[in-house]
């Protein structure tokens, strides 16, 4: 590894993230709809995962304050959400992942989740790192579509110069061209050795097409299998994956994430090959 001062094991509540060790999940719908629709979903990735004994960590936007378009659906804010986070935590004994986007959502945020992340788009702002850091929670941070995989250590290194070094890489694909996204798979051992961090391939932005249905982004979902099948082969610490009841009516990226009621199979076909990889017995 590196030695960048990251820690190579990351543990939130009983969930462990590590590069070596068995595959665990980050996963939830795109945006917090409702309380009502955040507990159905949480609850049902909860009871798979316990059915299949892998570690998960619930994810919802507050905010999604990158839409396509100013009409684009945003989800319930922060005041709204935070409260839903807190009882997800309770009520299932999951760790729970939010993103922020300005260094004021930082502090009240982190007093609720278990997990900061800061979106793709924002990697490289250093106020916004330094805020997160500052909070003590772990940190998720999406890998820019415009950057090289190497200079992801850099955007590390400013976290542990905030004092925290519990921090997680997630790749999400690549800027190819208009509209589209590719990934390079060779990004996720580099990450992992000019990090020290443990890395999260993104199953379900990566598939996306951003802006690629004019006032929306859209996406291929069908490709999800195939992308983190093709990860966790390389090697990763977990799996990023967006998930939702009926993702043909979900207010964001529903042409990328994927329905829920495929959601164990792909889980249990993951586990499979993680083991391989890691060269685990069965």
């Amino acid at each position: 590894m590196s030695g960048s001062g990251a820690n190579s094991v990351v543990t939130i509540g009983n969930v462990r993230f590590g590069n070596d060790l068995p595959l665990a999940l980050i996963a939830g719908p795109c945006q917090m709809e409702s309380r009502d629709h955040a507990l159905e979903c949480a609850a049902a990735i909860k009871e798979i995962a316990t059915r299949l004994g892998v570690g998960v960590v619930f994810k919802a936007s507050f905010d999604k304050a990158n839409r396509t378009s100013i009409k684009g659906a945003r989800g319930m804010g922060m005041a709204a959400a935070l409260p839903v986070f807190a009882e997800i935590r309770e009520r299932y004994s999951m760790p729970v992942l939010t993103d922020v986007h300005e260094n004021d959502q930082c502090a009240p945020v982190g007093e609720v989740v278990d997990i900061l992340q800061i979106p793709a788009f924002l990697c490289r702002q250093t106020d916004l790192l330094i805020a997160a850091a500052a909070t003590g929670r772990v940190v998720n941070v999406k890998k820019g579509q415009f950057l090289a995989p190497w200079d992801m250590k850099n955007v590390v290194a400013k976290l542990i110069e905030g004092g925290n070094p519990n921090v997680l890489v997630t790749e999400r694909g690549a800027s190819f061209g208009y509209n589209t996204l590719v990934t390079d798979m060779r990004a996720l051992p580099i990450m992992a050795e000019t990090t020290g961090a443990p890395v999260i391939f993104d199953a379900t932005h990566s598939v996306q097409q951003p802006g690629g249905q004019g006032t929306s982004s859209g996406g291929q979902r069908e490709f999800v299998p195939v992308l983190a099948r093709a990860a966790v082969a390389v090697g990763v610490a977990g799996v990023f994956i967006e998930t939702h009841p009926d993702p043909d009516k979900a207010p964001s990226d529903g042409p990328n994430m994927l329905p829920l009621n495929e959601f164990e199979a792909l889980v249990a076909r993951l586990q499979a090959f993680d083991r391989i990889a890691k060269d685990r017995a069965g």
